[in-house]
C-alpha cells in the first residue's frame, strides 16, 4: 500500500517559510525533501544520496532555516548557527540564492553570506563581523577565515551541511576539511548530501555524523527511459566534428544543449569550428573569473545561447587524464599539465551549476569515469522534464563505455545506452565542408580566441578599473594592441545546399526553409519602394539574354551621354 505523500504544511514549518515555498511554486515536496526535512527537524544527522536535480538543496535548506527561526524565539544574540560547505564557487552562489528565496519573508531573522568567491579575505571580513546566521563557502575559504580569526564557530555553530560530499575529495579538499573540523564545537547536527556514496563519502561519514539516518532514495542514479533517453554512436575524431555539425545545423538536436569535451583548448576548437557554419555557442572556461562564468550561465538560462561547450570537474582534478582518454590523441603530458595550471580547482560544470531547462547533453568526448558520466547527463531530465543524452564513442573510449553500461545496467539485461541509428554515409556530402572549416581552426586561431576572451576580461574588470584610471596609457595600449587573427569565417559555409541534405532528412529541413521563405514574402515593403521584378525575371527567363540595347536616346534620360 502506497502511503499518502507528506505535504509542506504538515511538517510544522514557520508560516513565512511556507509562504516562500508557495511563491516558488512548489506544490508538494520531492521524495528527498519529504523524507529528509522531518528527520532533520527532529535533530537527526543525515546521510542522503539522491540524484542530481532531485531537490537536495531545499532538503537541507528548509530545516536549517526552520531551526534558526525556532532558536531566535528564545535566543536574541546574533551569531553564526549554520555552515554549508560546497565544492565550487558556482554551487556556493546557487545555494545562497536558494536560501534567500526561502527567507524572502524572514530575511531580517535569517541572514546568509556566501564567502566562496575569490575576493580578498580582508574584503570579506566586514561581512563576517556582522555574524550572518548562515555561511556558505568552500572548505579552503572557510578555513582561511578561521585561521585569520575573521570567523569563530567553536561556540555558536549548531548545524553543518556538506553538499556534493563526494566532489570535495576529488577537488583535493580532504586536508582542509579535516583541519576545519578542529574549529567546530563538539556537538552539532550534520547533513551529508551526495549524488554517489563513494568510499571517500563513507570515510567522511565516520568523521562528521553520529548515528545518522541513511537515505538511499533512488535505485538508479539517473531517471528511467521514460524521462531520459540515452544513446551512443561510434565515431572517430573527424566524424565527431562531422556529426555535431550535422546534428546542430540541420536542427536534429533541438532545445538547450550542453556539449561536454575533454579539455578547455578543445572547447575553443569546437566553438570556432561551429562558428564557421554560423552556429553560435559559448565556452564555459574555468580560467575565467567566477562572475564571468555565472554571467554566461545566466545568458544560457535566459535563452541568449542554445549551446554551451564545457569541460567537467574530472579534467580539472586530473588535467592529463581527460584529453588523453577522451580525445584519444595521446597528446604530450607536459602540454596537458600546462593547460591545467591556471584552472580554478573550485570550478565544476557537470555539477554545482544551476543550468535550467537543458533538453540535451552531448558527450563530444566521453567522460573518463562513471561518476562523471552520471553528473554530466544529470544536467538534463531534471525534476519532471524530459531529456536526451548522446555520447560520441571513439575506439579508444570503448572501455569507458563498457564501464558506464555495466554500472547503469545493473540487474537489467537490456543496455541503458541505445545505439543511435544514424547512417554516417548519408552525410558524406558534408565532409568536405567540415574539412574546409577545420583548416581555418588552427592552433593559432584557438590560442588567439582564448587570448581575446582574457583581454576582454581585463578591460571589463572592476578590480583593474582603478589601476586603469591611474594609468590610462596602459588601458590605451591594451585597447589598441595588435589585432588578433582568429579563425577566418567563410560565408558560404553558413548555407546548406538542399542537394547535400540526405533524402531521409529533407522532410526535417525543408519545413524550416519554407517558413523562412514565407516570412520574407510576407514582410511588408516600406512606403515609396517599388517591388523589384528581378525575381520574376529569374523564374521566367534570363534577364541578360533578353536585354536589348536601345541606343543613345535611352541614355539621354540618365545623363548627357548615350554611351553604353
Amino acid at each position: 500500500m502506497a502511503a499518502e505523500r507528506l505535504q509542506f504544511h504538515e511538517m510544522g514549518l514557520d508560516d513565512r517559510l511556507l509562504k516562500a515555498v508557495a511563491d516558488l511554486g512548489w506544490s508538494q515536496p520531492t521524495l528527498i525533501q519529504e523524507k529528509a526535512i522531518p528527520l532533520a527537524l527532529e535533530g537527526k544527522d543525515l546521510l542522503a544520496r539522491a540524484r542530481t536535480g532531485s531537490g537536495k538543496t531545499a532538503a537541507y535548506a528548509v530545516p536549517v532555516i526552520q531551526r534558526i527561526l525556532t532558536s531566535k524565539q528564545s535566543v536574541r544574540e546574533q551569531d553564526v548557527r549554520a555552515l554549508i560547505l560546497v565544492p565550487t564557487k558556482e554551487l556556493g552562489q546557487q545555494v545562497q540564492a536558494m536560501i534567500r528565496q526561502l527567507t524572502a519573508f524572514c530575511s531580517r531573522d535569517v541572514r546568509v553570506a556566501d564567502i566562496s568567491g575569490k575576493a580578498d579575505l580582508s574584503a570579506q571580513r566586514p561581512i563576517l563581523m556582522e555574524k550572518p546566521d548562515v555561511i556558505v563557502g568552500t572548505p579552503s575559504r572557510v578555513l582561511a577565515h578561521l585561521n585569520a580569526q575573521n570567523l569563530l564557530l567553536h561556540s555558536s555553530l549548531e548545524m553543518l551541511v556538506v553538499d556534493e560530499a563526494d566532489l570535495l575529495f576529488s577537488f583535493g579538499f580532504e586536508a582542509d576539511l579535516k583541519n576545519l573540523l578542529c574549529h567546530l564545537p563538539k556537538i552539532y547536527q550534520s547533513f551529508l548530501m551526495s549524488a554517489t556514496l563513494t568510499e571517500d563519502v563513507q570515510a567522511l561519514k565516520e568523521l562528521l555524523l553520529h548515528n545518522p539516518v541513511i537515505l538511499k532514495l533512488q535505485g538508479s542514479q539517473l531517471p528511467d527511459s521514460n524521462q531520459l533517453q540515452q544513446y551512443s554512436i561510434k565515431c572517430e575524431e573527424e566524424d565527431k566534428f562531422l556529426l555535431i555539425y550535422t546534428l546542430l545545423r540541420l536542427q536534429l538536436v533541438q532545445g538547450k544543449t550542453l556539449v561536454f569535451v575533454g579539455a578547455v583548448e578543445r572547447s575553443y576548437r569546437l566553438k570556432l569550428f561551429l562558428e564557421q557554419f554560423g552556429i553560435p555557442a559559448c565556452v564555459l572556461n574555468s580560467e575565467l573569473p567566477v562572475h564571468s562564468r555565472c554571467h554566461i550561465i545566466t545568458q544560457f538560462n535566459q535563452g541568449f545561447y542554445d549551446y554551451i561547450i564545457a569541460t567537467d570537474e574530472q579534467s580539472l582534478a586530473n588535467p592529463t587524464a581527460a584529453p588523453q582518454a577522451a580525445a584519444g590523441k595521446g597528446k604530450k603530458k607536459k602540454n596537458s599539465e600546462r593547460g591545467g595550471k591556471n584552472k580554478d580547482k573550485e570550478f565544476g560544470v557537470s555539477r554545482g551549476v544551476d543550468f535550467q531547462n537543458v533538453s540535451n547533453v552531448v558527450n563530444f568526448d566521453f567522460p573518463v569515469t562513471v561518476e562523471s558520466y552520471i553528473h554530466r547527463v544529470g544536467r538534463t531530465a531534471r525534476a519532471d522534464n524530459l531529456g536526451t543524452a548522446l555520447s560520441f564513442i571513439a575506439h579508444t573510449e570503448l572501455g569507458l563505455l563498457s564501464e558506464v553500461e555495466e554500472a547503469l545496467t545493473g540487474e537489467n539485461s537490456e543496455s541503458v545506452l541505445k545505439p543511435y541509428e544514424f547512417k554516417m554515409e548519408e552525410i558524406e556530402g558534408f565532409r568536405y565542408r567540415c574539412r574546409d572549416a577545420m583548416r581555418s581552426v588552427t592552433k593559432q586561431a584557438v590560442r588567439e580566441a582564448r587570448l581575446k576572451e582574457i583581454k576582454q576580461e581585463l578591460l571589463n574588470s572592476e578590480k583593474l578599473k582603478t589601476y586603469f584610471d591611474d594609468n590610462p596609457r596602459d588601458l590605451q595600449l591594451l585597447r589598441h594592441d595588435k589585432d588578433l587573427h582568429p579563425a577566418v569565417v567563410k560565408p558560404h559555409l553558413k548555407n546548406v545546399p538542399e542537394y547535400l541534405v540526405p533524402e531521409t532528412l529533407r522532410g526535417t529541413v525543408n519545413p524550416l526553409s519554407g517558413r523562412r521563405k514565407r516570412k520574407k514574402m510576407d514582410k511588408p515593403q516600406p512606403e515609396g519602394v517599388m517591388k523589384s521584378s528581378f525575381k520574376k525575371n529569374i523564374r521566367g527567363r534570363n534577364p541578360l539574354r533578353s536585354f536589348r540595347y536601345s541606343g543613345g536616346r535611352s541614355g539621354n534620360r540618365r545623363g548627357k551621354t548615350g554611351k553604353s
